[in-house]
């Protein structure tokens, strides 16, 4: 599109993370710009019913809102690759909240993935929020530099998650950002703030 980016629709499949089973299709619509962050617009049609994925949400929020000790972890997977079977959520919350940062920072000709967590912390609160600090690194591809990102998020059930972050790369360039994001396929919620 002349003067104002480079515009793509997609079709793809999904599939669950923990089990590999499909979960759906989606068609995406990305709209790169020349000069600020992609418009991202997307529909999904689900293969598990919608309540049973509620469900699923919602045993996951009260899991990390019942610990009456906070969750401390490091270097999530090993350095063999493995993950604690009980570090299962930490990970996973992890992606969803690294897929806002990776959004943020990918470009069309640059990608990222989430490749390890190097330090988790829950903060117990007295709300009904699941507050996590995260140091985490993710790989740039095709560059196959490292960034390090502090990633700060905040998880209410049935409201998006707040999401805040500041991410340096080897050459010590700073990143920041912050932002919503839904952690579902609905859609995604973007505000700008400040940095934590």
């Amino acid at each position: 599109i002349p003067e104002v980016g480079v515009k793509y629709y997609l079709r793809f499949a999904t599939t669950y993370y923990r089990s590999g089973q499909e979960a759906g299709s989606c068609f995406a619509t990305v709209l790169y710009l020349k000069k600020s962050l992609p418009e991202v617009f997307i529909k999904c049609a689900h293969s598990q019913d919608q309540k049973q994925i509620q469900e699923e949400d919602s045993r996951f929020y009260r899991y990390l809102r019942h610990q009456t000790k906070p969750i401390i972890a490091n270097d999530i997977p090993d350095s063999h690759g493995n993950i604690e079977h009980g570090l299962l959520p930490v990970w996973a919350l992890a992606i969803v909240g690294s897929s806002y940062v990776m959004l943020e920072k990918s470009t069309e000709n640059t990608g990222y993935f989430l490749a390890q967590i190097r330090a988790a912390k829950q903060w117990i609160r007295k709300d009904s929020a699941v507050e996590f600090e995260f140091i985490i690194l993710l790989h740039e591809t095709p560059t196959q530099e490292i960034d390090l990102c502090h990633m700060h998020l905040i998880w209410i059930f049935g409201h998006p998650l707040t999401v805040k972050y500041i991410c340096t790369s080897e050459n010590h360039r700073l990143d920041d950002g912050s932002g919503q994001e839904s952690g579902s396929a609905a859609g995604t919620l973007h505000e700008k703030g400040g940095n934590f």
